[in-house]
């Protein structure tokens, strides 16, 4: 996820700068009259990509799904972008698997399957930590 500070247009890193996990989105500010959400928010896939490949997907989005258009208007050849895209494809699946294996972790919890000393093990083992 992305996430802007001050004017200046800073990107923040979206993981924990004690362990390292990712962090999540728990609050929301709006800027004109400080109205404040506190809670729990869903994240899309998108947004736990790294920001680079944010970047090089809003570039490819911009050149209108185009490799040649992306390719005319960077300094990247059409196999470089390719194995780019295809690289980003694999990354997203594999986001797709590891939630729902920590989803399938959560629900054994609930049922009362696994405790919750297994639950994180098993969720940290996911998350290499």
């Amino acid at each position: 996820m992305l996430i802007f500070v001050n004017m200046a247009k800073r990107l923040l890193s979206t993981s924990c700068p004690s362990c390292g996990l990712p962090m999540r989105t728990a609050a929301m500010v709006c800027p004109i009259c400080d109205v404040k959400i506190e809670g729990h928010f869903s994240e899309t896939f998108f947004s736990k990509l790294p920001a680079e490949d944010q970047r090089f997907l809003e570039q490819y989005l911009l050149a209108g799904f185009s490799i040649k258009a992306l390719e005319q208007n960077s300094s990247l050849g059409y196999a470089a972008i390719r194995s780019r895209l295809d690289k980003l494809i694999a990354d997203y699946e594999e986001l797709k698997k590891l939630d729902a294996q920590k989803k399938a972790i959560l629900e054994q919890l609930r049922r009362d399957e696994i405790d919750v000393t297994e639950a994180k093990q098993k969720l940290e083992e996911l998350s290499g930590v």
